[in-house]
């Protein structure tokens, strides 16, 4: 087990904040195939951390490695050894689902920086249970919207088989007002898609849709690019993010992807992030760097007003979300999932890097449709 203890040297705290420390308890991926999105997750958040010079807080963190019985192994190990307060960390949906539910209903709060299923958006949804990143379906929401403005009539889509891939095609194909050409349900951490491009050639579609996050876009989208078949693509961000760009190459230029956050969204807080992220870690941001950066911030201005101990107080100074995001305005809707812009980004080359650039909004203040059936 890592611990990481904050002993920065520590102005004036707030009287609610120092009536007693907070432990946290991240668990995320840092090893294997999806370990570059749990870094980046660890690193915006534990930025934010050493930003406040707080030294009333403890974080243990703690590698999934992408398997949902050693999250559930670890998060038991925080919740009754540990004695967390908050929890946060997860990546995957499939390993969301096996740990929220039994971490909320044990008086434990949880943060999410990043998976967002819809079975915790909506029916599932629980007072503890805050997700500051988006409901799953959001930017494939708006990668289906995107895809009618582009003029893309016949989509052939595909996604992996787990929660995050199921949300992702049912976002798209709400959206989306054209016809689908062919939907596949791949394997999670699958690498070989001849057979997936082979069914797409043949399919008679216009344009291709696709949810392949961390190293299943790479592998793709290289070999998509080596097969001739020359589709428009679009996905979300999750294939063509700041920590995996330069490993797909020039086979990701031009696409248009969907995110909530990009570099070049124009506010103080976000410049400055960009500008001390790079200074510290010598890298890009990504998208999942953001999302734990504004999760520690969303969790240290709770703070600033209550413990965790205080459970009402605490909760409901979450609910406010009085912090500074780097998307500029954030607030949560009635199931404690964010309204905010969907943008349309596209893949470029700035020198030497490929990274995106914001070209249009493909969904304004945009909410998720289970908060109807969220009963809180």
């Amino acid at each position: 087990m890592k611990q990481l203890m904050l002993a920065a040297a520590v102005g004036a705290l707030s009287a609610a904040s120092v009536m007693a420390d907070t432990k946290i308890g991240m668990i995320t991926t840092l090893s294997g195939g999806g370990a570059g999105l749990g870094i980046d997750v660890r690193d915006g958040f534990m930025l934010a951390i050493e930003q406040s010079g707080r030294s009333d807080i403890e974080v243990v963190i703690e590698d999934d490695q992408r398997k949902p019985d050693i999250a559930v192994q670890l998060a038991d190990k925080m919740i009754q050894s540990e004695k967390v307060d908050v929890m946060t960390g997860i990546i995957w949906s499939n390993l969301a689902m096996a740990v929220v539910p039994a971490a909320v209903n044990q008086n434990v709060f949880y943060l999410s920086p990043n998976a967002g299923p819809s079975a915790l958006a909506g029916k599932g949804c629980h007072p503890n249970y805050f997700n500051v990143a988006w409901q799953n379906d959001n930017l494939h929401e708006g990668a289906g919207a995107f895809a009618n403005t582009a003029g893309y009539g016949n989509s052939f889509i595909l996604a992996p088989n787990y929660p995050a891939g199921k949300d992702a095609l049912t976002g798209y194909k709400r959206m989306f007002e054209g016809d689908i050409a062919g939907e596949i349900f791949t394997q999670l951490g699958q690498t070989d898609y001849a057979a997936e491009i082979a069914q797409i050639r043949a399919s008679g579609a216009d344009s291709v849709f696709f949810f392949l996050p961390g190293g299943m876009g790479i592998s793709f989208l290289k070999q998509y690019a080596d097969s001739g078949v020359d589709l428009p693509v679009v996905g979300p961000a999750f294939s063509f993010d700041q920590g995996i760009l330069q490993a797909v190459g020039d086979a990701a230029l031009g696409v248009v992807n969907t995110s909530q956050w990009n570099k070049d969204i124009d506010n103080p807080t976000n410049a400055a992030f960009v500008e001390s992220f790079g200074a510290k870690y010598g890298r890009l941001p990504s998208l999942y760097a953001s999302q734990g950066f504004d999760t520690a911030n969303l969790l240290l201005s709770a703070l600033d007003k209550a413990a965790p101990s205080d459970a009402d107080a605490f909760r409901d100074a979450l609910r406010a979300a009085e912090f500074d995001s780097t998307r500029g305005d954030f607030a949560f809707g009635p199931n404690q999932h964010p309204i905010q812009t969907i943008y349309a980004r596209e893949v470029v080359r700035e020198g030497d890097v490929l990274t995106n650039k914001i070209i249009g909004v493909a969904l304004e203040n945009h909410s998720d449709v289970y908060a109807a059936d969220c009963k809180m």
